[in-house]
């Protein structure tokens, strides 16, 4: 049987080939549940932890959780119907994902503890061959890496940090057996994870100081609930669920509107924050530190109801004169005043441009992958790498989005890598390598259009390089991207040793 793409489906199911998926978080395992659905079932998923989950697996600290509605956040094929308010908590995300394993039996392809060090092609063969962190090697005919943007915290290097003698440990890997009750904690950093958790252990330390480097639009946050009512109609009625993640799609689909230079709704976003702003902060010199003096959208728009008003507690302070260095006791500013503190907690992100890093990858003719993204991360649509050939990655370069749900953009991911797989299988090909003239051609494109975008304005984010070239973010709207991913384009693709 041939399909609308030109492939013979019923044979690429009676032959095997290996596929190594590297993570386990939404795109590995997605990525592994098409592939078991298109009947692809030589795949293993290599974890370097010890549980499924990704990002939620790791985010663990206080208040965690989605700034994505969650009947959007979550797989087409696999809705939830009884989720527990509009925006989820982490524990309930990662139950999710822990569900999803469960169910469509993907735990005996998953080797936990193993993670990839090096990967290197070998052209002859078209096999990758990777080396784990423990010494092993495997071999597979494809390569999907799932590890996305957000999974190596970022941790400032500032002088004197090693000399602190309290506790200190990054957001993204919070340490639970140290209880912060009581104590005088330093948060550096205020971005997505420290609007969530800042409010939560407010309630409970003696005194807390936010170092600031610059200030975020942070605009309320719809969330509530779901009553049980509803729950009950979701489950009784399906399609009135699906009707609704449609309806929250559209929504905020709109919301790309806001991120164009001098867009009206970039305004809207601004007048919002700056409302929620006034109505819980009364001191005006609080009020200054907290306005930016960026479009709305250059860095991340925030969401929350409770930011503002943690903020004018007595017991939390905002500091934005800049961090020189670090003492045995505490953060020493820009003004030569030391903060002594117990602990310090680190809201400084990730290393989001630097994708597969620390990861080794050699292509074609022994190609570096640093070498080839020396001006900053590339790819073709997000998915291919010309001179990487049978290698795809999963929310990668200029994938991201500032309106929308990467669940959404994950799914057109692996249906059009899965299309590729099957282009592979079906022609007996070695390899299947992006041509580097049709690459070129798309982020050159897709540049053009970022020029057009707030990311490009002046500010920094972790959107974009030191050399301000934006490297995460998708420049249109989703829609765009389901469009041009509907299928792959074979003639942008050349297979090596293909039957013809």
């Amino acid at each position: 049987m041939v399909d609308g793409t030109g492939i013979d489906t019923a044979k690429v199911r009676e032959e095997g080939l290996s596929v190594a998926i590297l993570g386990a978080g939404a795109g590995g395992l997605c990525m592994a549940i098409r592939l078991q659905q298109a009947g692809i079932t030589n795949f293993t998923i290599y974890e370097k932890a010890d549980r499924v989950g990704g990002t939620w697996r790791d985010n663990t600290y206080p208040g965690a959780g989605c700034d994505v509605p969650s009947m959007l956040y979550s797989y087409s094929f696999e809705p939830k119907l009884d989720w527990s308010r509009r925006f989820a908590a982490q524990p309930e995300i990662e139950e999710y994902f822990e569900h999803v394993a469960r169910k469509y039996r993907l735990y005996p392809h998953i080797q936990f503890g193993s993670e990839v060090h090096a990967a290197r092609f070998d052209e002859a063969t078209g096999l990758w061959h990777l080396e784990m962190k423990d010494g092993r090697e495997v071999t597979a005919n494809i390569v999907v890496s799932g590890v996305g943007q957000l999974n190596r915290p970022f941790t400032p290097d500032i002088p004197g940090l090693e000399s602190f003698e309290g506790i200190r440990f990054h957001s993204a890997r919070w340490e639970h057996e140290h209880d912060l009750t009581g104590k005088t904690v330093a948060v550096i950093g205020n971005g997505a994870s420290a609007i969530q958790f800042v409010p939560e252990v407010a309630k409970v330390v003696k005194d807390m100081t936010i170092f600031q480097r610059t200030p975020n639009w942070v605009v309320p946050k719809a969330d509530r609930p779901y009553k049980e009512w509803e729950k009950k109609l979701f489950r009784a009625f399906p399609f009135v669920a699906r009707l609704q993640r449609w309806l929250i799609w559209m929504t905020l689909e709109r919301n790309f509107l806001a991120f164009t230079q001098g867009s009206f709704f970039g305004k809207l976003f601004e007048k919002a924050s700056k409302k929620a702003l006034e109505d819980a902060i009364a001191d005006p010199d609080l009020r200054r530190k907290l306005t930016p003096d960026y479009p709305a959208g250059c860095k991340r728009i925030l969401l929350s109801n409770d930011w503002f008003p943690a903020l004018a507690r007595p017991n939390v302070h905002v500091d934005d004169h800049g961090v020189e260095r670090i003492t045995r006791e505490g953060v020493v500013t820009k003004d030569g005043v030391e903060h002594k503190v117990d602990a310090i907690v680190f809201a400084t992100g990730f290393e989001a441009t630097r994708f597969l890093a620390p990861m080794d990858v050699a292509g074609r003719g022994g190609l570096d992958l640093n070498d080839a993204w020396a001006k900053g991360a590339e790819a073709h649509r997000g998915v291919a790498l010309a001179g990487f050939p049978n290698f795809f990655m999963l929310y990668g370069p200029n994938t991201n989005l500032g309106h929308n749900s990467i669940i959404f953009m994950i799914e057109c991911q692996v249906n059009y890598i899965l299309q590729c797989i099957e282009a592979v299988k079906a022609s007996h090909a070695r390899y299947i390598d992006v041509k580097p003239e049709a690459m070129a051609e798309f982020n050159s494109e897709l540049q053009r259009d970022m020029q057009k975008t707030v990311w490009a304005a002046g500010c920094s984010s972790w959107y974009k390089t030191e050399d301000g070239k934006v490297t995460n973010n998708w420049s249109s709207f989703t829609a765009r991207y389901w469009w041009e991913m509907r299928q792959p384009d074979f003639e942008e693709y050349s297979l090596a040793g293909a039957n013809t």
